[in-house]
């Protein structure tokens, strides 16, 4: 009778993390592109020091092959696009993530950020701005299901 209450136990202890794990930004995430809705990307997010950040780990249709950040500032100056770190200092805020900042690789630009989960866990609405919240634009992102 122990062993089936340690096994019940377990079991209810790993569905607990498994969706607390889902109810996280960190994973794989695919973007879409905005004008024709195709998968154009799949970003990494991690956790570093208690802040969000996220990195392009593929792009699907490159114009270019090995495209580089070549309207960046700064030390992502003409770096590689997979691999870049886009995504920094997204800090906790409840159910939300805020104070972060995002890079846009296309124009070089540099924009506040926040995220929210979304059904589920399994999307994640990413807003860019400047200066306040609500004049930006904002993505929705599909948790990665390879």
């Amino acid at each position: 009778m122990k062993t089936i209450y340690a096994l019940i136990a377990a079991l209810l202890w790993s569905c607990a993390v498994l969706g607390a794990e889902e109810m996280s930004p960190v994973g794989l995430w695919q973007t879409f592109g905005e004008a024709n809705g195709k998968p154009k990307s799949l970003i990494e997010i991690s956790l570093n020091n208690g802040a969000l950040q996220g990195k392009i780990l593929e792009l699907y249709e490159p114009e270019v092959a090995n495209p580089v950040c070549d309207k960046c500032d700064g030390d992502k100056k003409n770096q590689p696009i997979i691999g870049l770190a886009f995504l920094w200092g997204l800090k906790p805020d409840g159910a939300r993530w805020r104070d972060g900042h995002i890079l846009d690789p296309e124009n070089g630009k540099v924009y506040s950020a926040s995220a929210e989960l979304k059904a589920q866990g399994q999307q994640l609405e990413v807003r860019g701005f400047i200066g306040f919240s609500f004049v930006g634009r904002s993505q929705i992102w599909q948790r990665y299901q390879p």
